[in-house]
């Protein structure tokens, strides 16, 4: 890439940092963005085994509030957020009238009507007026794009909470997953939250961009002896595959319902309304014509995004696929049709002209062993 191009990227507050440590930068949804420092299997393990730190600053931080924030939240998601208490975290996403994904989100209850929504890096701008205008009719509730007012390093790893707790005061073990608490952690005034997408236990950082550098370079000293490393997004997107988690604008999309992407345990259906929630009524009735599975290649080959499946009922496409550092055997997910949906199905994949059989297996890969939280 040439200067000019990579000029009109956005960076984030580490991008000097993570030039200076040797990382190789990629575009990435408008950002220069570091794919790997010292290698995609290195970093997998090293994730796996011991500890990573990843800059996520280029997640998009979205704040909702007003009296009637909570009514707004509820109409723009998928997910039942009068569930949330202050201090806790939902999965959930963002979808379009036919129940299609604008995004997937994850939601955190600041306060009693204050709401942080954290959306993926991909025209942030974009979803902020996408939100501003679907709750304009809720009545006293406003949304702020507040992005720049935060970085995000994610610590994850079975060495992540000893690590992350060497630099803070606040009690990691009083976190439950998917909560959150206030504290510093090397000295930095954050929002220490107990989620990840990787597959591992691990804790996001929300934090002052001007701080930022000075809380990762520390955290690398701190975790040094427990052998942490820097992961980039290559490492990122094997971990989070292997632990079965959807990639947004690859596995769910506008063109991929929530059911379809096989995420019903995200949708509130004892709330009242949501944008979407009629389409997928209707879809729940009918029945699915295709849904998102995982496969493990049985035969020699690697599929790919793109990839046609040939399955009972017809064609599909794999749209995540990857050989995984840690498991060591060539995994995926695809959209089959749903006669070919059920565990043990045996189909085949194009791979450059060539049909390779698969298999459908859980979706979730890979579960971390069991470790006191």
């Amino acid at each position: 890439m040439n200067q000019s191009a990579t000029d009109q990227l956005k960076k984030t507050p580490l991008n000097a940092r993570h030039r200076s440590l040797g990382a190789r930068m990629v575009p990435f949804a408008g950002w220069d963005m570091p794919v790997e420092y010292s290698g995609i299997v290195n970093e997998h393990m090293a994730v796996r085994t011991k500890a990573g730190l990843f800059d996520v600053s280029h997640m998009g931080e979205i704040e909702v509030a007003g009296k009637n924030a909570l009514a707004a939240v509820q109409k723009i998601s998928t997910n039942d957020a009068t569930k949330l208490n202050i201090g806790q975290a939902q999965y959930s996403a963002l979808t379009t009238p036919e129940g299609t994904f604008v995004d997937d989100l994850l939601v955190y209850r600041l306060g009693p009507n204050h709401y942080l929504l954290v959306v993926n890096a991909g025209e942030i701008e974009a979803k902020f007026k996408w939100i501003a205008e679907h709750i304009r009719d809720a009545g006293d509730v406003a949304a702020v794009n507040s992005s720049t007012r935060y970085a995000l390093l994610a610590v994850q790893g079975p060495a992540a909470k000893a690590i992350v707790q060497e630099l803070t005061s606040v009690e990691l073990d009083s976190i439950k997953y998917y909560w959150f608490a206030h504290g510093e952690v090397a000295g930095v005034r954050s929002i220490i939250s107990r989620t990840g997408y990787t597959g591992e236990d691990g804790f996001e950082l929300f934090m002052p961009p001007q701080s930022a550098e000075k809380a990762w370079n520390t955290i690398l000293e701190t975790g040094a002896s427990a052998g942490i490393v820097p992961v980039g997004l290559g490492a990122r997107d094997t971990l989070r595959l292997e632990a079965g988690m959807h990639l947004s604008g690859q596995d769910i999309d506008q063109t991929t319902t929530v059911l379809e992407a096989d995420l019903e345990w995200i949708v509130g259906w004892k709330k009242p309304d949501f944008i979407g929630r009629p389409a997928l009524e209707q879809q729940k009735s009918e029945g699915l014509k295709r849904k998102l599975v995982g496969f493990e290649m049985t035969a020699p080959g690697i599929a790919r995004h793109g990839y046609i499946a040939h399955a009972a009922g017809g064609e599909g496409v794999v749209t995540s696929g990857t050989q995984t550092p840690f498991l060591k055997k060539a995994i995926g997910l695809a959209y089959l049709p749903i006669a070919a949906t059920a565990l043990g199905t045996e189909f085949e994949i194009d791979i450059r002209g060539r049909r390779t059989p698969a298999r459908v297996v859980p979706m979730k890969f890979y579960k971390r062993p069991s470790r006191k939280l």
